[in-house]
C-alpha cells in the first residue's frame, strides 16, 4: 500500500497524540499542547505519513543551530531558522499496527530530502540503545552517549550528514 507525505496541520493532532502515546512512555511523550505548538511552530519540518487516507506516522524535526539536540526543544516551540544547520529529530512514532513495513525508514527519508532542499547540513537526535541498530542502517553515526536527561533515560545521540 503506498504512503503519502504532508506537512502536519492541527486537525492532524488527536491522531498523533494517539501514536505518540502508543511509541513513548508517559515520561517520553511529548504533552498534546506541546505537540500542538510544534505543528503551529515548524509545520514545514513536521512530516506526517498517511496510508490509505489515514495517518499512519509522524517525524518532527525542527531546525537548529548545534550538532546535538538539548532536552529544552522537547519544552519549547520556535519557529524554524532558515539558516540553521541541522534538523533535530524530536519524535519518529508509527502507529504500531503498521510497524514493519518501512514506514519509519520512509519518514527519515523525507525529512532528509527535505533537509537537504532547505540546505541543511544534518539531522540530528537521541535515542535509546535499542534503536541505535536501526538509526544506523538509516544512515546515522552514534556520537555516543548523550547529555540528554530527558525522562531519567540514557540516550544517544545519532547524526546523519546530508
Amino acid at each position: 500500500m503506498s504512503i503519502t507525505f504532508q506537512p502536519a496541520r492541527p486537525a492532524d493532532l488527536t491522531a498523533i497524540m494517539v501514536i505518540e502515546h502508543a511509541g513513548f512512555t508517559p515520561a517520553e511523550a511529548a504533552s498534546q499542547a506541546s505537540m500542538a505548538a510544534r505543528i503551529a511552530a515548524y509545520p514545514e519540518t513536521f512530516i506526517t505519513a498517511h496510508q490509505a487516507g489515514r495517518l499512519v506516522g509522524y517525524v518532527v524535526g525542527p531546525a537548529i543551530q548545534q550538532r546535538h539536540l538539548t532536552d529544552d526543544l522537547f519544552e519549547i516551540a520556535q519557529p524554524n531558522s532558515k539558516t540553521a544547520p541541522y534538523l533535530a529529530i524530536l519524535s519518529l512514532a508509527v502507529a504500531p499496527e503498521v510497524q514493519g513495513q518501512g514506514i519509519g525508514s520512509a519518514l527519515l527519508a523525507a525529512l532528509s530530502d527535505l533537509g537537504k532542499r532547505q540546505h541543511r547540513r544534518g539531522l540530528t537526535l537521541t535515542c535509546l540503545a535499542k534503536l541505535v541498530p536501526f538509526y544506523t542502517r538509516n544512515g546515522f553515526v552514534s556520537d555516543g552517549q548523550s547529555a540528554s536527561t530527558h525522562a531519567g533515560e540514557v540516550w544517544f545521540d545519532m547524526v546523519k550528514q546530508l
